[in-house]
């Protein structure tokens, strides 16, 4: 995310290139990792596209801004898809769950009530700043659901990493200029299951860290970014996921820069809404 009122503000920091992949049809959101562009204004080669496409410290591609890919293979699919897909699909419903498969990416049940993490205390003199923000974001998901909860568990920060096998996922630090924070999906495994968080989240204007991290727990829910939907008009990301609930241009999983209904990021009712179709009252 950049500051308020920057040309390139959002999730992403690099918010300056998009891709055409497909003649005339979506722009691929994996560009605001820079994504390259083929020079005939085509879709680029597999080759082209993963020379470009940014790679995280853990060795994950990251794609839509702030979405983890783990193995080349995905990547592959990943960009087959886009260059497979057909522009003009159109849904009467938004809040849209990510589908592996043609299956939802969610949490069982029981597990959807233990969804435990530690924060590393490589955060430093901001741990405790982190895990404010964790507990207030997840607050958020849980205020609208019973069937929801993030747990936290301290006695794990100080080994607070995707080896720890005490917890769900792990909270870590990054330094980077590619992103503020990333996360994962339920399908994600466990070696690639964490959301890092780069030190620009404190200084993101009135985008307050809680609503920041409210986004990236969305993903771990199994929630995709809303301005896939074709009613955005832009910043489209693929095919794979279900609608759930009306599209919300103001939804907190809407990048504001991808023709969002507000400059701002807020928890929505519909954002509510979508996460008890999911997983229940």
């Amino acid at each position: 995310m950049s500051p308020k009122g920057s040309v390139d503000e959002g999730f992403p920091m690099k918010f300056s290139r998009f891709s055409r992949i497909s003649a005339g049809a979506a722009c691929l959101a994996v560009a605001f990792a820079g994504a390259a562009v083929a020079n005939d204004g085509g879709a680029p080669t597999y080759k082209e596209f993963k020379a470009d496409t940014y790679v995280d410290t853990d060795g994950q591609y990251i794609v839509n801004g702030d979405e983890p890919i783990s193995s080349d293979g995905d990547l592959k699919k990943y960009y087959d898809s886009m260059v497979g897909t057909k522009a003009g699909k159109t849904t009467d419903n938004g809040l849209v769950v990510n589908t592996v498969r043609g299956q939802d990416d969610k949490w069982s049940a029981s597990q959807a009530l233990n969804l435990s993490y530690c924060v590393s205390t490589r955060f430093g003199t901001r741990h405790g700043d982190v895990v404010s923000a964790m507990a207030g974001g997840a607050g958020l998901w849980e205020a609208a659901t019973t069937k929801v909860n993030f747990v936290y568990v301290s006695s794990q920060d100080g080994s607070c990493n995707t080896r720890n096998k005490s917890v769900l996922f792990s909270v870590e630090p990054v330094n980077t200029t590619q992103y503020i924070a990333r996360a994962f999906f339920p399908s994600t495994p466990k070696r690639s299951r964490n959301i890092l968080i780069d030190d620009s989240i404190w200084s993101s204007g009135n985008w307050e860290p809680v609503d920041i991290i409210a986004h990236e727990l969305g993903h771990t829910l199994g929630f995709r970014h809303e301005h896939t939907r074709p009613e955005s008009g832009t910043c489209f990301e693929d095919n794979n996921w279900r609608p759930l609930t009306p599209y919300d241009d103001q939804s907190i999983m809407h990048y504001p820069h991808c023709n969002g209904g507000s400059d701002d990021l807020e928890f929505q009712p519909s954002d509510a809404e979508g996460v008890r179709a999911l997983y229940g009252s």
